[in-house]
């Protein structure tokens, strides 16, 4: 889908945790989850051709679970930005108590952005993106992690993102929110997010 053959694994997501110097939750009583984004090497938009990944500990194991995304603007937002700056396009790194369970534009349950996020700027209206652009912000720009289509898993990203973390497909969806139900049961309402680079894997 993205050109290579690259799929995340548990080794290699942790070998990259611990190379950047990022906390991997692992309390044994299971479901401290650990929710990691990895951007694929295709600069191209409009494909879900990124990965979402959720691991955590119960009873000794890792528990490591995988689910098709975009962690990059759909291309009718790249080329028809919201402001003058230009498109959201979330930069990679690790982001503490970033997300609570809350509702996605009012409609339905996803994680909604809780505390300040730091985005590049894309503002050349094209559909290759631009993560050199030079400008950053810091804020709150409601970049939520949620799904497209509720009835079938969606091909392209067009108007799903504008910024934001979407995942595919809408059963892979329904796991990832039980999921972060029973962390909400076992932690609290407070998720990390974690956002990496394909590229990060050839280093470790």
């Amino acid at each position: 889908m993205n050109g290579s053959n690259f799929f995340p694994t548990l080794e290699g997501t942790l070998a990259v945790m611990e190379n950047k110097g990022y906390r991997v939750f692992q309390a044994e009583s299971g479901f401290d989850l650990n929710i990691v984004g990895i951007r694929t090497r295709a600069v191209v938009a409009n494909k879900f051709d990124d990965y979402i990944s959720v691991f955590y500990r119960m009873h000794g194991e890792w528990l490591f679970n995988v689910f098709k995304c975009t962690t990059d603007p759909g291309a009718f937002w790249l080329e028809n930005p919201m402001t003058d700056m230009g498109t959201a396009v979330l930069k990679e790194g690790q982001y503490r108590k970033a997300y609570r369970l809350g509702r996605h534009k009012g409609k339905y349950t996803a994680l909604v952005q809780n505390s300040p996020l730091t985005v590049i700027r894309d503002a050349d209206r094209d559909r290759f993106l631009d993560l050199n652009s030079g400008s950053e912000e810091t804020g709150f720009f409601g970049i939520n992690i949620h799904r497209a289509s509720a009835h079938h898993e969606s091909i392209q990203v067009d108007k799903w993102s504008a910024g934001c973390q979407v995942l595919c497909d809408p059963h892979q969806f329904d796991f990832f929110i039980s999921l972060c139900k029973s962390g909400r049961e076992a932690f609290g309402n407070s998720f990390t997010y974690t956002l990496l680079n394909e590229r990060d894997f050839e280093l470790t």
